[in-house]
């Protein structure tokens, strides 16, 4: 999976998912004009928030990490099964924290999650390759997680 990158030009709710999705679909359209599938957003203080049809994550040092909940991400379903599944088994750590886009050039690994796609590693942000253009150790273990884990949600 590929993803470009855009600041969030939407409304500052994005808490509230409406049939209204205009800069949802303007950034999704950036991405794929970029030849990417999807495209991460960031704030005004550079930090990451969702993309345009995901929730995103990073993982660093074994760590999953993504944006905590606020008016600028949508709670996505898969987004609250994955963190939890994660949590109750134990084995891979998980934050909830602001994660600066320097923080995700520099990640291990990089994914992103929806109802539709659930649990998708990213290979390459901006062009530029996340772990070596391969998937990581820790999407695999977590995907094995929660293709276990989501059917007796």
């Amino acid at each position: 999976y590929k993803v470009a990158t855009s600041r969030d030009m939407r409304w500052e709710r994005c808490q509230i998912k409406s049939t209204a999705l205009l800069g949802n679909v303007m950034h999704f359209q950036y991405g794929y004009q970029q030849g990417a599938n999807e495209t991460l957003l960031y704030n005004e203080k550079n930090e990451l928030t969702e993309a345009s049809a995901c929730n995103a994550y990073i993982v660093k040092n074994g760590v999953v990490i993504t944006p905590p909940l606020d008016n600028q991400i949508l709670p996505g379903i898969t987004r609250h099964i994955l963190l939890d599944l994660l949590r109750k088994e134990g084995s891979i750590p998980v934050e909830e924290r602001a994660v600066t886009m320097d923080e995700v050039f520099d990640a291990d690994e990089v994914w992103v999650t929806s109802s539709s796609k659930e649990v998708v590693p990213v290979i390459e942000v901006d062009g530029k390759p996340v772990n070596h253009g391969k998937i990581g150790d820790v999407w695999l273990v977590a995907q094995t997680i929660y293709s276990v884990g989501k059917l007796n949600y």
